[in-house]
């Protein structure tokens, strides 16, 4: 009796450590074990929630940008400053999303952002300046950077084998949650008392959704693809890696940052090229939210097509000659053939999944995605700050519209350029 009274909580003890193992290895990868269906559905869930928020703080200032500029008193120079922010905030916050990561794991890292787009949401509208404006947004600008940075490296390391579905779906999503703010922005502003600044905070309640599915990862510290580890992984792969003498990996993120430059543009001054040609504040919105909502089929057929492609050059150019024919047809005839344009220019705008998904197939390794990643970002979205401002520039001192989409025009080209050299068939630890 007394043996049994002592091996009793012995083997308890070892089918608990045994039990929270296996619940362990259901709940996170790394251990040797498939991860829970329901886990996976789960994370699935909260990338989709996640891309929703990643546009409507943009698009719904775009849909809006003539109220905030009264409201605020801002110039057009001011305004253009005020579409400058979200590549400035991307490049700079970007930058820190690996090292969060590797701190405090992606999950917690996205739910923080998620949480930090909903807080500035509800701030900016409200702070009563333009500067506190532009600090409120740059909270929420700061959430939606380092998301945009560890969505690759979400899908990358839960959904190996689906890296294409998983990235169109996500893809998909951030499409279809740009569109949706630009559409229904100025509808929803009418529908609550006309209050500009009710037609803005709104959007924050989708934010604060999208933080709940990643709670159950907050606290998820299984190393993620590029966290230091694993003394002979350490030894070989992360030194081996030196991204800034890869070609492919600066011509990725010339690409990246050329498309940024068109959708930020887009995003910023769309709805008030047409409002200048007549086209009511209303239908301004429903014309951005087209061009928005192309990327909602296109997002998730691109990525599984180029997927399937060695090069991916001729997706570049086919999309470049959609922007070229969009930018054209908006210098002549920006009321007659508004439709018409809004549809090129969102197939133009498909140019971002098309870079994700670059970005997921120029690197053999986990590691090497983490780093292409943020390297192409960061470095895009530092490209991309001039774009905005100095649209807003041309805009204020040539009195027209001219001169501004002549420029989106010319970025076209070297943009396809880029493209091109970032679409061949290498990756960056050939270059490294």
């Amino acid at each position: 009796m007394p043996d049994d009274e002592t091996q009793t909580p012995t083997l308890n003890r070892g089918a608990a450590a045994r039990t929270s193992h296996e619940l362990h290895a259901q709940r996170l990868p790394g251990a040797g074990d498939t991860p829970a269906p329901w886990l996976l559905r789960l994370i699935a869930v909260g990338l989709v929630l996640a891309a929703l928020n990643l546009r409507p703080a943009i698009t719904s200032l775009g849909a809006l940008l003539e109220e905030v500029r009264e409201g605020l008193h801002m110039s057009g120079s001011v305004a253009g400053v005020l579409t400058s922010v979200p590549p400035l905030c991307f490049a700079v916050f970007g930058v820190m999303a690996p090292r969060l990561a590797r701190r405090f794991g992606a999950g917690a890292v996205v739910c923080a952002g998620m949480a930090a787009i909903a807080a500035g949401l509800v701030i900016r509208p409200y702070i009563g300046s333009t500067a506190g404006f532009l600090a409120a947004s740059a909270l929420a600008l700061m959430g939606i950077a380092v998301s945009n940075i560890l969505m690759p490296v979400i899908v990358k390391r839960w959904f190996p084998d689906r890296v294409g579905t998983m990235t169109g779906l996500y893809s998909m999503a951030l499409a279809l949650g740009t569109a949706l703010a630009a559409a229904v922005t100025v509808p929803v502003t009418g529908a609550l008392g006309g209050d500009w600044q009710t037609g803005l905070v709104v959007w924050a309640v989708l934010a604060a959704v999208a933080v709940l599915p990643w709670i159950v990862l907050v606290r998820d510290r299984t190393p993620a693809p590029g966290r230091p580890a694993p003394a002979a992984a350490t030894a070989t792969e992360a030194p081996a890696l030196r991204i800034t003498r890869s070609r492919t990996a600066w011509s990725l993120a010339c690409f990246f940052g050329l498309q940024a430059t068109a959708a930020y543009i887009t995003m910023g001054w769309m709805p008030q090229i047409f409002r200048d040609a007549g086209v009511s504040a209303g239908t301004a919105g429903l014309l951005l939210a087209v061009t928005m909502a192309m990327g909602v089929p296109l997002a998730f057929v691109i990525p599984r097509v180029a997927s399937r492609l060695k090069q991916q050059g001729p997706i570049v150019v086919a999309l470049g000659l959609c922007g070229l024919i969009g930018y054209g047809g908006l210098y002549l005839a920006p009321a007659a053939g508004a439709w018409a344009w809004a549809l090129l220019l969102g197939v133009a705008n498909c140019a971002f999944p098309l870079a994700l998904t670059m970005i997921g197939m120029r690197a053999r390794s986990g590691a090497g995605v983490v780093r292409l990643s943020a390297f192409a970002q960061s470095t895009g979205y530092l490209i991309s700050i001039p774009g905005p401002l100095l649209v807003g520039v041309l805009y204020q001192h040539s009195g027209g519209w001219g001169l501004p989409i002549a420029l989106m025009a010319g970025l076209m080209i070297p943009q396809m350029v880029a493209g091109i050299l970032a679409g061949r068939d290498r990756t960056i630890e050939d270059e490294c």
